[in-house]
């Protein structure tokens, strides 16, 4: 690889590059070998393809990508020049893409996409609604060139922006076109970076620092990773036009430890882009010099935050520190610094290329240009999406995402990561961009997107999340550390079955403390899933606190558990697995008696048919046409409230409680009743109602015929007060 001296070495090697792609009739197989993929097998695939083709002599390139983005469908690959894009694709397949597609020029339908099994299968990758209302302009390279191969960059119009910069415009120009792209930042503040960029260049110091933060930390996402790993040379691109701008000699690349595969394909970029002379002393003979290193950080979250990254790359710990000054007035080592998300550096290329105008049509007036999403969770199509800002939450779910898993009911998005909100059905056809995000207590931050149904509880996510950036706390700040420790003692409490009235208000309170009194960006929108789920769900949090119920069955240790004995089958699992003996077993079913029960979920979660019910209290609820009077339920009740009562129709006995208050809600009475004379009722105040005031589906209870069945009993009974207006039992 011989050192580029010239911009005009640049141009030449460019399109020779060009014209031996665009004449090349060689097949090509580019196969998805980002981090998931490869999880998946996508490098079996990759080694059976260079095998095979080696023993059959048959002419093809096999490329190793990045991400495609369908992650959900891995180990995906497509085919050139046919177009073919193949999905779940084994290394067993190999041979058949071998004989049908590479000799034969047919696809193999088994591994084309489809959207069931009933529908035609689709050929290409643009056709597949997964990526019909995508834009890919930060991802523009993802998935169709070799990231360790920076020839695949150049031959994409790779440096041409460095080139123009170099050769055609002042620092001012490009400073005024990124200034009027309107470009904000994309890991989560959404900052102006022509503004940053302005002011780092404006501020006195020889030696000026530029800093790419790959710093990914959120749960559920992988957006940086996928594009450093997928095209760090964009990334580079955008730093040196940076650098080119404020004046800065040196850089960095600060990302997480735990992403090997992006630290390894970045280390080689830098590598080949300095043999290649566009990093280095004197970047292609214009005295221009810029210099790139990596630094790895140790995983901590809140080393995301500018200030916390700055320590951590001097060798410190990764505290925030007071602004101002701000990092590009006084950063890393005191000097000026600009820090930018990796996603905002690899869209500056593409805006000096084809210009601000061209950038401001993509997207809304004040958020202009795309986004990146990981989006994850409970849809069909889980992976990488890139969508025009402004796009509707809806159409980010339902028609790319391909809706929820399983046709279940749609809950709520989680955008932001942690330090995000979670947004409800009324909010999907909210656009997505930096404002309207905002205005409904969420945030665009840096692109996690997690979708929810029916099933989760949302208590319970906004307690996963602020439990993670809890731990995250660097503990500098007394509002962080305390206020976040508080909330989710809170949050436990309420979801242990412990909450109680004035509870939602304590974590208000003490969440709008924490925003307004924390030191870095992680403080301050750490309690936003908490706020936002009271603001959109606040009708969870008080059935929580009030009924003692989880209506998704997710919380432990709150509800009543009862086994409903017309939909269970007998199988006995739930006593097996019930290791406090709670399950009891009767002639004709199971119950649950409530003062062993430690309400663990193993006897629901066991369950087969979800016999087994987790819920509000429930009261026998008699029914005269089917009881026979044997008295089994009287017998069987373990608190000794039900009671024969003799009603003056036909002068039938009905089991009635004395005191419906004294009802533990086993469920013991309906097990035991063979006939369904009783069942269970979660309308309480109903039940109550009917037993106070002695009417059974309108049956009046006789209280002046004496029993003539138990002469015991009836003597009793008329030895009582004649004011007693208790009826009479047998």
């Amino acid at each position: 690889m011989e050192s580029l001296k010239s911009i005009e070495e640049l141009r030449t090697l460019r399109a020779n590059l060009k014209k031996n792609t665009d004449n090349s009739s060689r097949k090509t197989v580019k196969v998805c070998c980002g981090t998931a993929c490869s999880a998946m097998g996508a490098r079996k695939v990759v080694s059976a393809f260079e095998e095979r083709a080696a023993d059959s002599r048959k002419d093809i390139e096999v490329i190793k990508t990045g991400c495609q983005g369908l992650c959900q469908k891995g180990p995906v690959l497509m085919v050139e020049p046919h177009g073919y894009f193949y999905q779940k694709v084994s290394h067993t397949r190999v041979r058949e893409i071998l004989s049908k597609t590479i000799s034969a020029d047919a696809p193999v339908r088994r591994l084309l996409y489809r959207e069931s099994v009933s529908d035609d299968p689709i050929e290409k990758m643009d056709e597949i609604p997964f990526y019909e209302k995508q834009v890919r302009m930060v991802l523009r390279n993802n998935g169709l060139i070799d990231p360790c191969n920076i020839y695949h960059y150049i031959a994409r119009d790779g440096y041409s922006a460095v080139e123009k910069i170099l050769a055609d415009m002042s620092p001012e120009e490009v400073l005024n076109e990124i200034k009027e792209s309107g470009l904000r930042g994309r890991g989560g503040a959404g900052f102006p970076t022509g503004e940053k960029w302005e002011v780092a260049r404006n501020a006195p110091g020889r030696i000026k620092l530029v800093i790419a933060n790959g710093d990914e930390g959120d749960p559920g996402a992988f957006m940086d990773r996928s594009l450093m790993e997928g095209d760090p040379q964009s990334i580079l691109e955008g730093m040196i036009i940076c650098a080119y701008t404020v004046g800065a000699s040196y850089g960095f690349i600060y990302v997480r430890h735990e992403y090997p595969l992006a630290v390894k394909n970045l280390r080689v970029a830098i590598r080949q882009a300095e043999q290649l002379g566009l990093l280095g002393d004197n970047i292609l003979g214009t005295g221009f010099s810029f210099t790139v290193d990596i630094r790895e950080g140790a995983g901590a979250f809140v080393c995301g935050e500018e200030t916390a990254l700055i320590s951590s790359i001097e060798g410190e710990r990764g505290f925030p520190r007071p602004r101002p000054p701000y990092p590009a007035i006084s950063g890393l080592w005191e000097m000026p610094t600009v820090i930018n998300n990796v996603e905002t550096l690899s869209q500056i290329p593409l805006i000096i290329l084809k210009g601000a105008e061209y950038y401001r049509s993509i997207g809304t007036e004040t958020s202009p240009g795309t986004k990146v999403f990981a989006l994850t969770g409970k849809v069909v199509n889980t992976g990488l999406i890139e969508v025009p800002m402004g796009i509707t939450l809806r159409e980010i779910i339902f028609d790319i995402g391909g809706g929820i898993i399983g046709g279940k009911r749609f809950k709520a998005v989680q955008t932001g990561g942690p330090s995000g909100g979670c947004l409800s059905e009324e909010h999907l056809d909210l656009p997505v961009d930096f404002d309207s995000l905002a205005e409904v207590g969420s945030m665009m931050g840096s692109g996690g997107m997690v979708v929810m149904d029916e099933d989760n509880c949302m208590l319970d996510i906004a307690k996963f999340f602020l439990s993670f950036t809890q731990k995250e706390s660097c503990g500098k700040c007394p509002p962080c550390r305390i206020g976040t420790y508080q909330m989710l003692q809170i949050l436990e409490k309420i979801t242990s079955g412990y909450g109680e009235e004035g509870d939602i208000d304590r974590l208000e309170a003490i969440g709008n403390i924490v925003k307004k009194g924390s030191l870095c960006g992680l403080g301050q929108t750490a309690p936003n899933p908490v706020l936002s789920t009271i603001r959109h769900f606040r009708e969870e949090y008080e059935e929580h606190i009030n009924d003692k119920i989880c209506k998704a069955n997710v919380c432990t240790g709150i509800g009543v558990y009862r086994i409903e004995g017309s939909e269970c089958f007998l199988c006995g699992l739930c006593k097996e697995v019930c290791a406090h003996d709670a399950v009891k077993e009767t002639i004709t079913g199971f119950y649950i008696e409530t003062d062993y029960c430690t309400k663990c979920k193993a006897c629901y979660t066991i369950c087969p048919v979800k016999a087994v019910k987790i819920g509000k209290e429930v009261l026998p609820w008699v029914i005269p046409e089917q009881c026979e009077g044997c008295s089994d339920c009287v017998d069987a009740c373990i608190v000794h409230g039900l009671k024969m009562y003799k009603t003056s129709k036909e002068g039938i006995f009905l089991p009635w409680l004395e005191d419906p208050d004294i009802c533990v809600s086993c469920g013991k009475c309906a097990a035991v009743c063979a006939t369904g004379g009783i069942i269970l009722t979660i309308h309480t105040e109903d039940a109550k109602e009917r037993f106070l005031h002695k009417r059974p589906l309108g049956l009046k209870v006789d209280e002046k015929e004496p029993p003539d069945t138990c002469e015991e009993e009836a003597a009793e009974q008329t030895g009582t007060n004649a004011t007693d207006n208790e009826a009479t039992t047998r």
